[in-house]
């Protein structure tokens, strides 16, 4: 088994995604990532009434800004957001302690006209490039995407560590069997996406595009595609979500990926689940199995309690091969534009090793 404290430095230090959506908010709330951010698919730069509830109903302790003096609009059509995470983690296998940079990005919009958006993002810890235009000239906020993004596949869960994400997308491992799905910090997509909405229960995307991955193969020859639908139907109080996922991309081999995922949100508490299948993301002819389920509960306003399963079978027709991890922890927000994550992240594989480790995190944003 890897060592524990080598793979935390690499997974955190790569960058997360601090800036994505978070799922269990949409379910919760009975909201669609694009109530909250300009990107319909949720992540990067929220729209004004994300960035407010944000600050105004997300913490615990700060006064919300009834006056809304301050804000994310620098003039009229132009709006700002930054996010910054470092994080302090202790290894139980080399019984040491590290601090270490994750991510730092600067995201900004320009609203061109009430229509049509453009949305640029750069993490300047890790030299990261994302941008893109939107323009919602079809029916019921209806659109069309062009430009580099990461495309939409799945829950998107804002931790990349989450094989139904990148996972430890074989940056340390000898053989690279315990990454996760394709979708780690560093990808994305140059193409082009059209996401429809119907009423306010069904929203369907799919994307054309070249990726990052595998540069010098040009679109006409090797292009990727991405669909997605999501159905998010209410009953009373009660928040549902339920949908699927498929993807081809060669990376640099081609790689089919396919999946569900459901949920539901109800008052406070909220339980999502994921599960895809991958063919040929670890060799040829290889069929690899992810899944992910997260349970979470608002314990008070800004603390929120955590439980996430994380399980990876890189090849489905070989036993004892499965990887899994169980975290445990805490989002606590005190003030606006301040979280902080405790968490503790145990390991579990054959035959059994001591490799659990503690992380307390700190993300900060406006």
């Amino acid at each position: 088994m890897i060592r524990i404290s080598v793979l935390l430095l690499a997974l955190f230090l790569f960058g997360g995604e601090g800036i994505s959506a978070l799922p269990r908010f949409a379910v919760k709330l009975k909201d669609r990532c694009i109530d909250c951010h300009y990107n319909p698919s949720g992540g990067i730069i929220r729209n004004e009434d994300g960035w407010n509830w944000g600050k105004n109903t997300l913490s615990m302790i700060s006064t919300p800004d009834k006056d809304f003096i301050i804000s994310p609009r620098i003039s009229e059509n132009i709006s700002i957001g930054i996010d910054y995470r470092t994080q302090y983690l202790y290894s139980q296998e080399k019984k040491r302690t590290d601090f270490q940079n994750m991510s730092g990005s600067i995201y900004t919009n320009f609203g061109l006209s009430k229509e049509i958006n453009v949305i640029a993002k750069y993490d300047f810890v890790n030299k990261i490039w994302e941008g893109y235009g939107i323009a919602h000239i079809l029916p019921g906020k209806s659109y069309i995407k062009a430009g580099a993004f990461v495309p939409n596949f799945g829950l998107r869960i804002d931790d990349h560590t989450a094989y139904s994400r990148g996972g430890d997308f074989g940056l340390l491992f000898s053989q690279g069997v315990y990454r996760g799905l394709i979708y780690n910090p560093f990808y994305n997509e140059a193409g082009i996406e059209a996401g429809v909405f119907a009423d306010k229960f069904l929203y369907a995307s799919a994307s054309i595009g070249a990726n990052n991955i595998s540069p010098s193969r040009p679109l006409s020859k090797d292009p990727t595609f991405t669909s997605r639908i999501e159905l998010t139907p209410n009953i009373g109080s009660l928040g549902l979500i339920f949908g699927g996922s498929f993807a081809s991309a060669k990376v640099p081999d081609k790689v089919n990926m396919y999946g569900g995922f459901t949920g539901f949100g109800y008052d406070e508490f909220s339980l999502l689940a994921e599960f895809d299948i991958a063919e040929n993301l670890l060799g040829a002819d290889i069929k690899t199995s992810v899944m992910m389920i997260e349970a979470g509960y608002g314990v008070l306003t800004g603390l929120d309690a955590i439980i996430r399963f994380d399980r990876i079978d890189p090849n489905v027709n070989f036993n004892k091969d499965e990887v899994s991890r169980l975290i445990f922890g805490f989002e606590f927000q005190p003030y606006s534009f301040i979280e902080i994550r405790p968490q503790y992240r145990l390991q579990i594989e054959t035959p059994s090793v001591d490799n659990d480790a503690f992380i307390l995190q700190f993300h900060f944003w406006y």
